[in-house]
């Protein structure tokens, strides 16, 4: 992993299917700086963490918003939840994401989304399945992930709509995330020694491709939220893409700062408004 440091702007972007992969994206770049692993370690031993944040049967609620000219609406909501499973007859966590556009926006963009993953109780990734209809198009993204060699393997399939299939292999030197699983792992992170504006890079896979994702530690902030009245000391974070080389900020999103790492506050520039989601209601939080 590579850190810089800079300044960034706000900046708007197009994001066709806000509430899906780009929501789950942001929930999940968290503390990234502790992926720095000996290279003394096997690549399997360095794959593996602690759980220290969550236990089996969390559960998140999160109300979704749009705001258009002035006008505020509500867009639907996402859960997300951890439950206890078996891989390979071994105990594991698995993690699930739902979401869904309100009754309102379902005339404009209906979007029914799930996203799941397995990660063995030392957090190694072991498999990822996204199934989503966004706005009529439906397609499914599927990760298999191995360890040998000293690699990270990975088996990759997508499926469009037209039900045409394309599988692909890819095989890496370091550890690769889902976004479900870089989420699960992350949380458990210690993030005392982040400063401000240091950037973070790092690799994630879904059906179809591994890209490098880029975010900045914005530094600390209180939030209170509106609808409940509680105030969450946060970690501020963007998710900045670099279009011709410029960089443009296309999330802000306010992590708890507490044992917890809960995502409790979105905020997506779009091109024609923004987007907003709040966490709307917790239980079996560990700490």
């Amino acid at each position: 992993m590579i850190t810089e440091r800079s300044g960034g702007r706000h900046s708007q972007r197009m994001l066709p299917a806000w509430l899906s992969c780009r929501f789950m994206c942001v929930v999940l770049f968290l503390h990234l700086q502790l992926l720095m692993f000996s290279p003394q370690l096997s690549l399997h031993a360095q794959c593996t963490a602690e759980n220290t944040a969550f236990s089996p049967g969390e559960e998140l609620t999160y109300d979704l918003y749009f705001n258009w000219k002035f006008i505020w609406l509500s867009a639907g909501s996402a859960t997300m939840n951890v439950v206890n499973t078996k891989w390979e007859g071994q105990p594991a966590y698995k993690g699930h994401l739902i979401t869904r556009t309100s009754q309102r926006l379902d005339r404009f963009f209906m979007m029914r989304d799930t996203i799941q993953c397995i990660v063995t109780q030392d957090m190694t990734p072991r498999y990822y399945k996204k199934g989503a209809n966004e706005g009529g198009r439906y397609y499914v993204d599927e990760v298999w992930y191995s360890y040998a060699g000293g690699k990270t393997h990975l088996r990759q399939r997508y499926r469009k709509s037209d039900g045409v299939v394309t599988e692909k292999t890819y095989d890496s030197q370091g550890c690769i995330y889902d976004m479900m699983s870089m989420l699960l792992r992350a949380r458990s992170f210690n993030v005392d020694n982040l400063r401000k504006g240091e950037k973070l890079h790092f690799p994630m896979a879904d059906g179809h491709k591994v890209e490098n994702i880029t975010l900045i530690f914005r530094g600390r902030k209180d939030f209170k939220m509106k609808t409940t009245g509680i105030t969450y000391p946060c970690l501020v974070f963007s998710f900045v893409e670099y279009p011709e080389g410029k960089e443009k900020e296309v999330i802000t999103f306010y992590i708890s700062d507490d044992k917890n790492h809960i995502p409790v506050r979105l905020d997506l520039f779009l091109r024609f408004g923004v987007a907003k989601a709040y966490l709307n209601k917790s239980k079996g939080l560990r700490h």
